[in-house]
């Protein structure tokens, strides 16, 4: 068994520390909200640390997951941070969702102190977090992911190493240009369903055999036909993920088209006021009269 510092408990860390605990490894855990760390262990028999610093000190491996680019810098590099304050030897791996570029030269950082250092986005929402269904996609060494990869499967469905540091952020900016466009067509194919006056939930249960099948239609029609969008990840962080989409495709030359134009109408949903909408509410805008 491991010792662990899991840095973020929000809507994903919570539960993924969570798994780290009852799968026997020895926890501790940082928040921003002092709060929140102490409930994680009063629920989990953990130990609720008051500064990063003190959660990363001895330990194996360092898990983090918090919001952005911003706050990684935060985390990682500050004189109280990861890397001033953890081991060696340890291994630091971030799950967040942000650029490649965070990603390289957090790497840069850890490999100055003698640490490893994986990025490790994932995919699969609250849902996934809570039952332990995560889809991993790593970036880092072939031996730092070997040796992080048992921690990771006590929350991963689907655990790959994609290549060195910086390939899981991008392979998850594949996954989200995809998501993207998946969600928009199934918005219109519904609201067209809908327009026409045909029993849209007869519709789906039809064309959900054949090849417009998907995983969006299959867990997000019922409750985008019901006008319910709570369930997991926010417009908002969409708006960000996308934005880090659209900023590494002006590097590497890609064409987005579909991205940027969806990009511009989950910002129609934010001005709707559905920030916190899940990402299956780009059928409102269709429905606004």
């Amino acid at each position: 068994m491991a010792t662990i510092a899991f840095i973020g408990l929000g809507v994903m860390g919570y539960p993924m520390a969570g798994h780290l605990a009852r799968a026997g490894h020895k926890v501790s855990v940082w928040n921003r909200t002092g709060a929140k760390a102490q409930q994680w262990a009063a629920q989990n028999s953990g130990n609720a640390c008051r500064s990063i610093a003190d959660a990363v000190r001895n330990v194996d491996v360092v898990l983090t997951c918090v919001g952005a680019d911003k706050d990684l810098e935060e985390v990682y590099t500050a004189p109280e941070g990861i890397i001033n304050n953890a081991p060696a030897t340890a291994i630091l791996v971030d799950h967040t969702t942000a650029s490649a570029g965070i990603a390289e030269a957090l790497a840069q950082a850890a490999k100055a102190k003698g640490q490893g250092f994986v990025d490790a986005p994932v995919s699969g929402g609250q849902q996934g977090a809570e039952n332990g269904q995560l889809t991993i996609m790593c970036g880092g060494s072939n031996e730092d992911f070997q040796k992080v990869e048992p921690v990771l499967k006590c929350y991963a469905r689907a655990l790959n190493l994609m290549g060195p540091v910086g390939s899981g952020q991008k392979t998850k900016m594949v996954n989200q240009i995809a998501i993207a466009g998946l969600v928009q067509g199934l918005s219109e194919a519904l609201h067209f369903a809908e327009q026409a006056e045909l029993d849209v939930r007869k519709v789906v249960d039809v064309i959900s055999k054949g090849a417009a099948q998907s995983w969006q239609m299959e867990n997000r029609s019922g409750t985008m036909i019901d006008g319910e969008f709570e369930h997991g990840f926010a417009v908002d962080w969409m708006r960000k993920d996308l934005a880090i989409c659209l900023e590494e495709a002006r590097k590497n030359g890609s064409r987005l088209p579909v991205t940027a134009l969806v990009d511009q109408f989950y910002g129609d949903v934010q001005e709707m006021g559905g920030n916190r909408w899940d990402t299956s509410s780009l059928i409102q805008r269709l429905r606004k009269k």
